[in-house]
């Protein structure tokens, strides 16, 4: 399993591979681990989907256990290679997907801002990650299926108020059909890797960075009722 060491110095090369079988050597700037959990049936595959090809497909198969894509991003003139992990939210996988915590560099918590149980169960997967994950892992939470406005159960300001609450880096409001705030997601996540990355690199101390703040960066969508989606 590949993983980011932040003492490295940048510019990595890896040899990927894939169920398609192997692919050339790529030179890169950064490789970042990210894992997206959640409770089942928040749409976690259809961002991640979304986020690989541009395509909202309206129904997907519940993932098992643990699955993977890679996409690069040009980031401040930078190439960036992302790692995303779609993990399954049923009970019965969490041994499974606890294992990965550990090698991440950055975890985002989905919630299906129709449903309240998925919201309010955003503070177990916090515990989840402080327990498992590796410290001063990056969290961010987004709530997806924005674009069902007039079945909404969780109100963005209850979102802003847990972000704050345990320190998140970012709340967003997500719609992978409508194509709300996925590119948004990963591109603020992987800008502050790269200040994480660069401050650790050069030995200061992460608290200096500008990026970092003590209160969440804060995105939703405008209102759209036209559209409904499953994901």
């Amino acid at each position: 399993m590949i993983s980011f060491d932040p003492h490295q110095k940048p510019a990595l090369r890896i040899m990927q591979f894939s169920s398609f079988g192997r692919a050339p050597d790529e030179t890169f700037d950064y490789l970042f681990k990210i894992i997206l959990i959640g409770d089942s049936n928040v749409g976690k595959t259809c961002v991640v989907q979304h986020f690989k090809s541009g395509i909202y497909t309206d129904t997907q198969q519940n993932t098992i256990g643990v699955d993977f894509m890679v996409r690069s991003l040009e980031v401040d003139g930078k190439k960036v290679k992302m790692q995303v992990w779609d993990t399954a939210g049923q009970e019965r996988f969490r041994t499974i997907t606890q294992s990965y915590y550990r090698s991440a560099n950055a975890a985002i918590i989905a919630y299906d801002l129709t449903r309240r149980s998925t919201f309010e169960s955003v503070p177990h997967w916090i515990h989840e990650i402080e327990k498992y994950g590796a410290a001063n892992l990056v969290i961010m939470l987004i709530g997806n299926k924005a674009d069902l406005w007039d079945k909404r159960h969780v109100l963005f300001e209850d979102a802003c108020t847990l972000a704050e609450k345990y320190g998140l880096l970012a709340v967003l409001e997500t719609s992978a059909k409508e194509s709300k705030n996925i590119d948004e997601v990963f591109m603020l996540m992987a800008r502050e890797l790269i200040a994480r990355n660069d401050l650790s690199f050069y030995g200061e101390s992460p608290q200096n960075n500008l990026l970092l703040d003590s209160s969440p960066i804060l995105l939703a969508p405008s209102p759209n009722s036209k559209n409904h989606c499953n994901c």
